[in-house]
């Protein structure tokens, strides 16, 4: 009895708990290192005979040089209008042609799936040089409205490919149950979908927030003044000197920069699990 315990224990020890501790470790590892090298002096940062992992004489004045010399608080603010309001335009048009793809029949329909997919597959890379000049056509070089504009042509592909696979697990016959008792398609999808599809509206929106928050190519390049730039931007340019490399103020820039997405998927991990699993039948 004593050995199968045994035997039930070191498996479970191997196959779980072994496994967990590295990934929370190596998941935890990147935001312990940030915390660390921000609270650290010059002195023992630049002292190759001081372990990078202990801290003698912590200290706050990278966070101090973070917030009074730079524009750490208003990049805050830009990335955050940013991020929220492409969220919101690429989930509105996201939900829509999500839902007409995976319920409407229509000539072309399989094919336009398979054209947005292969959109989201398009590298930014190859779209920011034409889209600077419709940016300075529609006289929104160095705005954030740059941005606002910007995000979505990579953002609206990939919710759209989410939504659609996410609605095609909703039954359809929920929505016949309620076109046969007398309502409309929009009302159909408004009262009886759109909200069975929350976990994956949201799964999609973390995603969408996600990748404004970080992005910085398009913020580089369509952004010049210090006012207007985002966290990604910000942090580099203004704490980056030549080749002189201000660490611990960086390694603050970017501790406060990614704590709101991590805020984000804690209060949200419910419902982003069930979105990446998909809608229950029943």
């Amino acid at each position: 009895m004593n050995a199968m315990v045994g035997e039930t224990y070191f498996r479970r020890l191997v196959v779980f708990y072994i496994p967990l501790f590295l990934f929370v470790f190596a998941m935890l590892f990147p935001f312990a290192w940030m915390l660390i090298t921000s609270i650290k002096p010059d002195a023992e940062l630049y002292n190759p005979r001081i372990s990078p992992f202990i801290v003698r004489e912590p200290t706050l004045e990278h966070w101090e040089s973070l917030f009074g010399t730079t524009l750490f608080i208003r990049w805050a603010v830009n990335t955050l209008w940013v991020a929220i309001a492409s969220t919101a335009v690429s989930l509105f048009a996201g939900v829509l042609a999500g839902y007409a793809l995976s319920r409407l029949v229509f000539r072309g329909s399989t094919m336009f799936g398979i054209m947005i997919f292969v959109t989201y597959l398009v590298p930014p890379t190859l779209l920011f040089i034409p889209l600077t000049g419709v940016v300075t056509w529609m006289g929104l070089q160095d705005t954030t409205w740059s941005l606002i504009f910007t995000y979505p042509t990579f953002l609206v592909p990939f919710c759209t490919w989410l939504l659609m696979g996410y609605f095609q697990t909703i039954p359809k016959e929920l929505e016949e149950c309620a076109r046969i008792d007398g309502a409309t398609r929009l009302q159909a999808m408004s009262k009886i979908v759109l909200p069975l599809a929350v976990p994956g509206i949201l799964s999609a929106g973390i995603f969408a927030f996600t990748l404004s928050w970080n992005e910085f190519l398009y913020a580089l390049v369509f952004i010049h003044s210090p006012e207007t730039k985002t966290i990604p931007v910000g942090v580099t340019s203004e704490l980056i000197k030549g080749d002189v490399f201000f660490w611990g103020a960086l390694m603050a820039g970017a501790l406060f920069g990614s704590v709101p997405v991590a805020i984000v998927y804690s209060f949200f991990v419910e419902h982003y699990v069930s979105g990446m699993t998909g809608a229950v039948k029943g």
